[in-house]
């Protein structure tokens, strides 16, 4: 479960990202993060990640306090989430099968097994007879998903997505949203920052609607 109470970050130059969020994301459950560019909506993103700590408020992912969460143990906690980002942040220099590997070859998956996932992986968003190939060779579509093999591989309790779909056109996006659909379906809690009005009509799943770093909507918000 992820729960934001008062959630707020201001960076040294004073220029505050998020005031005062608040809201409860349950197991299994979807939402999507929405607002205009620089609404917060990464900033976010980047906290659940502990990419970035929150400046005040709580924050509490699966029971812990990630305000109070020591950093030699950020690695463990990140084994946990799958975090897709807008621009692949693929390795040109690898095959497809080594980008995807490259998470469980960081936290010590045995190597007997890592085939064996990474594979699965790339079956699961349809890529697995381009495992040997160069990502530099592969569609933008094609590289999206292989982006979201790597962050599904070591099977995380959490997918956080940024953007995921910006730089494809909307018959792609609308495939990539059926990935994140299905993730869900099988009980992965699923959190996408996007503008795309579109996926999120499609999809009616719950809404966050930040405006200026303030959480303006919960179409989801319990009373």
């Amino acid at each position: 479960m992820l729960q934001l109470t008062h959630v707020g970050k201001r960076y040294p130059s004073g220029y505050e990202a998020l005031k005062a969020v608040s809201f409860t994301l349950d197991d299994g459950e979807m939402a999507f993060l929405t607002g205009h560019s620089g609404a917060g909506k990464s900033t976010l993103l980047r906290l659940l990640a502990l990419i970035e700590r929150p400046t005040r408020g709580q924050l509490i992912v699966g029971g812990r306090n990630l305000e109070r969460f020591p950093a030699r143990r950020i690695p463990h906690y990140r084994r946990e989430l799958g975090v897709v980002f807008q621009d692949n942040r693929l390795l040109f220099d690898r095959t497809v099968f080594d980008n995807v590997a490259l998470p469980l070859q960081v936290t010590g998956t045995p190597l007997a097994e890592i085939p064996k996932r990474v594979r699965a992986a790339l079956d699961k968003v349809g890529l697995l007879e381009k495992e040997r190939l160069s990502p530099i060779v592969l569609s933008g579509g094609e590289q999206q998903r292989v982006g979201i093999a790597r962050a599904i591989v070591h099977r995380p309790s959490i997918l956080l997505a940024d953007e995921p779909t910006g730089n494809l056109d909307p018959d792609l996006s609308l495939e990539i949203l059926e990935l994140f659909l299905d993730f869900h379906a099988h009980g992965t809690t699923v959190l996408i920052a996007t503008h795309d009005m579109n996926l999120i009509k499609v999809a009616k799943q719950r809404v966050l609607q930040l405006d200026h770093g303030e959480l303006m909507l919960d179409t989801g918000r319990r009373e």
